[in-house]
C-alpha cells in the first residue's frame, strides 16, 4: 500500500482491511468517517476512499463530501490523536477524495466516541477484548498502569487533579465531568483501578511528600547555565510532585531567558523566540511519558543561552531507534500517555517528535540532536538559534495555507533541498506532492530544486540558477561525449534518451538546440532518421 496511488491502482486495490470504499456521492457522515478511520488505524492503517464504489468492478461515481478536506483532516487528527493525510483526484470531471490513515502506535489502540472500533468483514464492531489485550502487550509491561502498594487518594494533590479536570473539559467539551467526584474521575481516566492508585496517578497528581516516600525518582530538575563551565548552575529548581502541579512553571522558567531573534520581510519585522513553547512542552511530555520509572535518576532540563538539553533515564523504548524515532511510536508508560491525550496535552498520539521537527524547519533552526543517547539515557538537544534568516523568508513565501497541508517529510524535504543535502527515501515519496503544490521543480532524473520564486523571495535566486545551470552543463557534456564516441555515424534522438533517462523529448531538444547554437553539433537529415554529429 502506498500513498500517491493512481486512480487505476485504487480501482484495482486488493480487498481487505486496509481499504474502505464509499460512494458518498453527495455527503458522508463525519461520525461514520471517524469510526472507519479509527478501525483502519487499529488494523495497521489504510485508506478511506470516497467517490468509488466498493463492489467489483469498481466504478468512479465522484463525491462531493467534505468540500474542505484540510479542515476535515485536522478534525480527524484532533478526535483520533493519529496522523491523517489526504489526496484529491479529478477523473473525467469526477472528484475522488482519499484519506490516508496512519497505523496506531504500538501498544495503543485508537478510539472514537469512547470505543475501540474494529473491522469485521464489511462491518464496524467494537474491538474484541482478546485483540485489545494483544495490543496492550505489544510494548511489554506498562509500569504506569501498575497499582502502587500503600498509596491512597490522600497521597494525591487535589489542586493538580482539578487542573487536569479543567483541561479535560476544555478538550472534550463535556461539562458533565465537572460533577464527578475525585474517585469517579480517577476511575474514569483509569488512574485508579478498582479504587486503587496506579503509578500513573502518582506521577501526574502526587503530593511532594508522597512521591518522596513512594516514588522518589519521579523528579524533574531544571537548571539554567550561562556557560559550559562546571560548577553550580545559575538557577536550579527541583520538582518532585505531580506533573499537573508544575508543568506550567517549567515553561515560565525557560521563558524568563527566552531571547527574541529578529528578521525582516519587506516592511514587516518578525520576532522568533529562541525557545518555541510548543517544542519545549512536547519535549517535556515525551520525557514524562517515556522515561523508565523503575530506574533511579531524574529527568534533567538544562537551559543554555542558545539551546535546551533534555536528559531522560531509561534509553529508547523497545523497537525505537534513532533512525526510526519519528515513525515508530512506542510509549513506555501508556497509561500516562493516554491521560495526556484525554486532556489535549498530546495533540497527535505518538506524533510529538514529528511536531518538533516541523517547527524546527518552520523557524529555520537546526533539527533536534540526539547526541549522547545510549542504552541508559535519551538526550535531546534543541538548538534555538536561527541557522539562516533567508530560510525564514522562503517559509514565509510558501504561506500558511500551504504549510498547514504539509507532512513532516514535506518539511524535511524542503529543508534538505534548501541546504543542498541528499534526499532520503521517504523524502522522495513526497516529491510529486510538492511539485503539484509548486514548491519544488524537477530538473532531471532524481534531481530536484526548490521553485525559483522561493529562492527569489529568500534573496537566493542565484542559487537556483547555479543548481539548474550546473546540471544543464553536465547534461550537455554527456550528450557531447556520446555524440563524439559515435563519430561520423552520428547519433539519433532515441539514443539520447538512454544517455539522459528521465528527460522528456522537449527537454532533450532544448539541450541539443543550445549545443547547435554554440556551433558544437549539427543535425544531418530531416526525418526521424536524422542524426546529430560534431561540427
Amino acid at each position: 500500500m502506498k500513498f500517491n496511488e493512481t486512480i487505476e491502482e485504487l480501482l484495482n486495490a486488493p480487498e481487505g482491511e486496509h481499504y474502505e470504499f464509499k460512494e458518498a456521492r453527495n455527503k458522508f457522515d463525519i461520525q461514520e468517517t471517524l469510526k472507519y478511520c479509527c478501525a483502519l488505524a487499529n488494523c495497521g492503517g489504510g485508506k478511506l476512499v470516497l467517490g468509488i464504489t466498493d463492489s467489483r468492478p469498481r466504478k468512479i461515481v465522484g463525491s462531493a463530501a467534505f468540500e474542505q478536506p484540510e479542515r476535515t483532516r485536522k478534525g480527524l487528527i484532533e478526535k483520533l490523536h493519529i496522523n491523517v493525510d489526504f489526496q484529491l483526484y479529478e477523473y473525467l470531471g469526477k472528484r475522488v477524495l482519499v484519506f490516508e490513515i496512519a497505523g496506531r502506535p504500538a501498544g495503543m489502540p485508537v478510539q472514537a466516541d469512547g470505543r475501540f472500533w474494529w473491522r469485521q468483514g464489511d462491518s464496524l464492531v467494537p474491538m474484541p477484548a482478546e485483540e485489545l489485550r494483544k495490543i496492550f502487550d505489544e510494548t511489554g509491561h506498562d509500569f504506569s498502569n501498575d497499582i502502587c502498594p500503600g498509596a491512597s487518594v490522600n497521597d494525591l494533590d487535589i489542586e493538580a487533579i482539578e487542573v487536569f479536570r479543567k483541561k479535560w473539559m476544555e478538550k472534550s467539551g463535556n461539562t458533565s465531568s465537572k460533577n464527578l467526584t475525585i474517585y469517579q474521575l480517577l476511575n474514569d481516566i483509569e488512574a485508579m483501578i478498582d479504587d486503587e492508585i496506579t503509578y500513573a496517578a502518582l506521577v501526574l497528581f502526587g503530593k511532594r511528600s508522597s512521591l518522596g516516600r513512594l516514588l522518589p525518582q519521579s523528579e524533574i530538575i531544571f537548571e539554567y547555565r550561562s556557560s559550559e563551565a562546571s560548577g553550580p548552575a545559575q538557577q536550579r529548581e527541583e520538582f518532585r510532585m505531580g506533573f499537573f502541579s508544575y508543568y506550567n512553571r517549567i515553561w515560565e522558567l525557560i521563558n524568563l531567558r527566552n531571547d527574541k531573534q529578529h528578521y525582516q520581510d519587506g516592511l514587516f519585522i518578525f520576532d522568533i523566540p529562541t525557545f518555541n513553547e510548543r517544542v519545549v512542552r512536547e519535549s517535556l511530555l515525551n520525557a514524562v511519558s517515556h522515561r523508565n520509572y523503575q530506574l533511579n535518576g531524574s529527568i534533567f532540563i538544562r537551559q543554555y543561552r542558545d539551546r535546551l538539553v533534555v536528559e531522560n533515564p531509561g534509553g529508547l523504548p523497545a523497537g525505537v531507534t534513532l533512525s526510526n524515532i519519528r515513525d515508530r511510536q512506542s510509549p513506555r508508560n501508556r497509561r500516562i500517555a493516554q491521560i495526556f491525550a484525554l486532556c489535549g496535552l498530546v495533540e497527535r498520539s505518538g506524533q510529538g517528535m514529528n511536531l518538533i521537527y516541523e517547527l524546527s524547519v518552520k523557524e529555520a533552526k537546526p533539527l533536534p540532536d540526539f547526541g549522547g543517547t545510549d542504552d541508559y539515557f535519551v538526550c535531546i538537544t534543541l538548538n534555538g538559534m536561527i541557522l539562516d534568516k533567508q530560510m525564514l523568508l522562503l517559509i514565509n513565501k510558501i504561506g500558511n495555507e500551504r504549510l498547514e497541508s504539509l507532512s513532516t517529510d514535506d518539511f524535511l524535504t524542503i529543508n534538505a533541498l534548501f541546504h543542498e543535502e541528499k534526499l532520503s527515501k521517504n523524502m522522495h515519496l513526497r516529491i510529486k506532492n510538492l511539485i503539484d503544490m509548486g514548491i519544488i521543480e524537477k530538473i532531471s532524473r532524481n534531481k530536484y530544486v526548490l521553485a525559483r520564486s522561493l529562492y527569489t523571495a529568500a534573496g537566493k535566486s542565484g542559487v537556483h540558477t547555479r543548481i539548474v545551470g550546473l546540471d544543464r552543463e553536465t547534461n550537455k557534456e554527456l550528450i557531447l561525449k556520446h555524440i563524439r564516441k559515435n563519430g561520423n555515424e552520428g547519433t539519433q534522438l532515441k539514443e539520447l534518451y538512454q544517455v539522459l533517462p528521465g528527460h522528456s523529448r522537449t527537454q532533450l531538444q532544448i539541450l541539443l538546440r543550445e549545443l547547435r547554437d554554440e556551433k558544437k553539433i549539427k543535425l544531418n537529415g530531416k526525418t526521424h532518421g536524422a542524426k546529430w554529429v560534431l561540427t
